[in-house]
């Protein structure tokens, strides 16, 4: 027998040459100061392009305002308990209709968190007889939320239509023996590559197999489609979504989501969704906050604009600099490299200590081993100075990394 605790270690290769630096400069940072480009890390100021904050919310006048006055009016108490119990409002009620009228669906039901209502909303929907068919990358809440599946599910690659099709054949196959039903997942637009799902050619296998299609739109609602609505409505599918989902934690700036869809299938949900069942309701500040947000999206459509201005920009500019950029149709922009983890970590290292940006990297297993991601996050708060900026410090890095200057042992030195 094994003690459960000596099997919990954190393997410290190969960022172990770096273990004198504290836990937070790489793994948990911390950045400080007034939510926005630019802000504080490491003691100094540094340009950032690692907040979802989209449409640049977080800072914004008249959602600063809103939130406080929510607060100081009901505090974070208020309301105290689960909504099925002791804890529903009319505020509540008022901002699910709102979302509902928004996103083109009858009815919407509030979350208190993204990843644990894409969890539940799977679990609740189906049983052991159903099947599940998903995108390969989708993001840990769809993984998760599929692994608890008491049934058969299915995989398809990527944005694979074709592998799609077959996967739902087995699946239709199979859902005959049971009894069940197929249940396709994807994404809206996929966080790290900045893809689109395919959501018009997932619809038009609706016209072959029967299967209900749950979309998780967290980074394309109030970034795609022409009023926000998301990829659904960008690629002219939204009717055909059967259950929209997205968080308030990318372009809302705030905590919370929301699932939208027919007024049955919703009645089903708030009965039957266990983090919302067994959890307190989402307190009246985020509440009316997100009403003040929501509001925005709807009334400020310069907001989207300048955010797909500065998107257009950094995208175009790293591209005529002979960036690989993938082929990202959303805001999240990856810079792919080639190198190792230690190479890295000595370029972020040298993007934030001499360059002065913060730009989240990411490394194996997330990206495979000889790939390096930096992972750039436009908004609508940026200006062209800072595209600019990032380009000539982008240009820097791949000449550094070009001559082998990020294999070299210690380059930069950081200071607390």
């Amino acid at each position: 027998m094994t003690d459960l605790f000596e099997k919990l270690r954190m393997d410290a290769d190969p960022l172990a040459k770096y273990s004198h630096l504290p836990d937070d400069y790489f793994f948990f940072p911390k950045l400080e100061g007034d939510i926005g480009p630019r802000m504080r890390f490491n003691g100094k100021e540094v340009l950032n392009w690692s907040l979802n904050n989209y449409l640049g919310l977080a800072n914004h006048p008249e959602v600063r305002k809103a939130d406080a006055e929510a607060t100081a009016k009901y505090g974070l108490a208020a309301p105290m308990g689960a909504r099925m119990m002791s804890g529903n409002s009319v505020h509540h009620l008022e901002f699910e209709k709102q979302l509902a009228a928004f996103v083109k669906k009858e009815d919407a039901m509030l979350l208190n968190y993204g990843y644990q209502g894409v969890l539940s909303i799977i679990d609740s929907l189906v049983d052991r007889k159903d099947v599940i068919v998903y995108d390969s990358e989708s993001h840990a809440c769809i993984i998760d939320g599929v692994r608890l599946h008491m049934g058969k599910r299915f995989v398809y690659p990527h944005n694979n239509m074709e592998n799609l099709e077959k996967q739902l054949q087995r699946a239709t196959k199979l859902a005959d023996e049971t009894g069940g039903g197929i249940l396709v997942i994807t994404e809206g637009v996929f966080g790290m590559s900045g893809h689109m799902g395919d959501l018009k050619g997932i619809v038009e296998l609706k016209k072959k197999y029967n299967f209900r299609l749950f979309v998780d739109d967290a980074h394309g609602f109030g970034t795609m489609g022409k009023t926000g609505a998301g990829v659904g409505e960008e690629q002219g599918v939204q009717d055909q979504i059967d259950l929209y989902f997205s968080t308030f934690a990318k372009s809302m700036a705030s905590i919370g989501a929301f699932v939208a869809g027919d007024k049955r299938i919703l009645k089903y949900l708030r009965y039957t969704v266990r983090s919302q069942i067994y959890a307190k309701s989402l307190p009246l500040p985020l509440v009316l906050g997100g009403l003040k947000r929501l509001e925005l999206l709807k009334t400020k459509p310069e907001l989207r604009e300048n955010l797909r201005k500065i998107m257009g920009a950094v995208k175009s500019g790293l591209k005529e600099r002979g960036f690989n950029v993938g082929d990202a149709q959303s805001p999240p922009t990856p810079v792919l490299f080639k190198g190792g983890v230690g190479e890295a970590a000595n370029m972020a290292m040298d993007l934030r200590e001499n360059f002065n940006i913060f730009c989240s990297v990411v490394i194996y297993p997330v990206v495979p081993k000889d790939v390096i991601m930096f992972r750039i996050i436009p908004t609508a708060a940026h200006t062209m100075s800072d595209v600019a900026e990032t380009l000539t410090a982008f240009s820097a890095l791949k000449e550094k990394l070009d001559k082998g200057y990020y294999r070299k042992e210690e380059l930069v030195s950081v200071t607390r």
